[in-house]
């Protein structure tokens, strides 16, 4: 059941100037936050619209499915489906860059937006996606929608104060 304040889900085709600048805000929230999301803090503005407008080239080019989750407020979450994947590799995909700002946290957008990239990647004929993550939150949340935990690497990343994180990587294979 959906209430005023829940978020809606939506595919993004195409990217808008407005679209970018909420996307940047939302990354630059997942920064300060601690998040081990490939930046480091703080991150400028033109650094996260930079990273933005490469992901709007790829939705452009097919390469990427990009998910957003919406409120009243605006942008509170998205994530990414790497569609583009080597020869060998046509029937997976990789789930990236789920992002949720702080102030919509537990309250089912990123489920919503799991969800929403399962099924692109279905309609796509992917059987098999793959991710990883740094945060406990994330691991929990991926193992109630029914992913598989593969293990983990030590030490694989930086968190944003430069301190090292262990990167836990997760895989789930899709059926009708």
């Amino acid at each position: 059941m959906t209430t005023p304040n829940s978020p809606f889900v939506r595919r993004l085709v195409t990217v808008t100037e407005p679209q970018l600048q909420s996307l940047a805000g939302l990354l630059i929230d997942a920064v300060d936050g601690g998040a081990s999301v490939s930046f480091m803090h703080p991150l400028p503005v033109p650094r996260a619209l930079a990273f933005w407008r490469g992901v709007a080239n790829g939705v452009a080019s097919g390469e990427r499915a990009l998910f957003v989750a919406e409120d009243a407020e605006g942008i509170v979450g998205t994530v990414q489906l790497i569609l583009a994947q080597p020869d060998n590799q046509p029937h997976r995909a990789d789930l990236a860059k789920m992002l949720v700002h702080r102030r919509a946290r537990r309250q089912g957008v990123g489920a919503a937006l799991i969800q929403a990239a399962e099924g692109a990647a279905r309609d796509r004929g992917k059987t098999l996606l793959v991710l990883d993550t740094a945060n406990g939150d994330a691991e929990r949340l991926y193992a109630r929608q029914g992913w598989q935990r593969v293990g983990v690497i030590p030490g694989y990343a930086l968190l944003p104060n430069g301190a090292p994180c262990d990167t836990t990587y997760f895989y789930k294979v899709l059926g009708d």
